[in-house]
């Protein structure tokens, strides 16, 4: 069989927990141990799963592969701290929905996310708290998944990705300085340094990944004036003038783009997400995802100094 390359593809590993709603095997797991765990599976082998919080997000990316259907732009790969048999019942969930998944890494209880530089991930989502914060603190690009199961619109073939700035795109050190200093400390701050960009951060891989996409779209349209753009990107922050220079020529200098931009200076990005609807949204804080998981579908990317365990304890918070 011939080498599978991965280096050209935007790769996002996703765990079960992810894709899929597991709330009631969970409950068996926890309540009545593994064997019964395992016999339930193997019961309820050919009954599919429920929608996750990720759900709509990965179906979207991957229909992006019309654009290349002999050299998929996306791969998507399941990893599980399943083992291979309790995994069966995702995988033939995935082959009910259609999905076109097929590689999968089981670790009978064991973190996967060790395997995603050697698999090229741009992004690791899952369910569980643990995998994710011992990812981010290798330096990988993972996110905790909170929020609905929103409603997947078959018709609706658009996918809508939200990002924060600081903690997500960039690095922390912005918040450090608000931290140390205060709101016109930071202000000061980030005027005076509006031409020099800031350090990137855990998902502007991922980032520049998307970028790759609209831009073998917008090649498409321009041989078929007909196609609509499918993908769409805004940046969500907290930030407002006279800090909002650094990130648009920070983005600029990465190469990366998007298409909005909300600088809202502390305005509840909840009440944002109502109208934006996007399929998936990356912030940093907490406090920033539990108020916009009531709506929409939102990852914590456990970065930086606000999510130390003594930051986190204390509840302080950043632009």
């Amino acid at each position: 069989m011939a080498v599978y390359g991965l280096e050209n593809r935007l790769v996002v590993g996703v765990a079960s927990s992810a894709l899929f709603d597991l709330a009631e095997a969970d409950a068996v797991f926890r309540d009545q141990g593994e064997e019964v765990y395992r016999a339930h599976q193997e019961e309820h082998l050919d009954d599919r799963l429920g929608k996750g919080v990720a759900f709509p997000f990965i179906r979207r990316l991957l229909s992006l592969n019309d654009l290349s259907p002999d050299d998929p732009l996306v791969e998507v790969i399941i990893l599980s701290r399943n083992d291979p048999d309790t995994g069966l019942r995702v995988m033939r969930s995935i082959q009910s929905y259609e999905l076109p998944i097929s590689r999968a890494v089981f670790m009978q209880g064991r973190s996967p996310y060790p395997f995603m530089p050697a698999l090229n991930m741009s992004l690791f989502l899952s369910a569980n708290e643990d995998d994710v914060r011992e990812a981010v603190a290798l330096g990988l690009p993972a996110g905790r998944v909170l929020g609905p199961s929103a409603a997947d619109e078959g018709d609706d073939q658009d996918l809508r990705i939200a990002f924060d700035f600081d903690g997500v795109l960039a690095d922390d050190a912005a918040e450090q300085i608000y931290q140390a200093g205060g709101i016109e400390d930071f202000r000061f701050h980030e005027s005076a340094n509006a031409a020099t960009p800031h350090d990137p951060g855990p998902l502007r891989d991922f980032l520049a990944g998307v970028n790759r996409l609209q831009r073998r779209e917008e090649e498409r349209r321009a041989q078929d004036a007909g196609y609509r753009m499918r993908v769409h990107v805004s940046l969500v922050t907290a930030r407002a003038a006279p800090a909002h220079e650094r990130p648009v020529r920070s983005l600029k200098n990465w190469g990366v783009t998007v298409n909005d931009a909300f600088f809202l200076g502390g305005i509840n990005k909840s009440t944002i997400m109502e109208v934006l609807k996007p399929h998936i949204f990356f912030d940093d804080q907490v406090g920033h995802v539990t108020g916009t998981a009531r709506s929409t579908p939102s990852v914590h990317v456990p970065f930086g100094k606000l999510n130390e365990p003594e930051r986190r304890a204390t509840g302080q918070a950043q632009p």
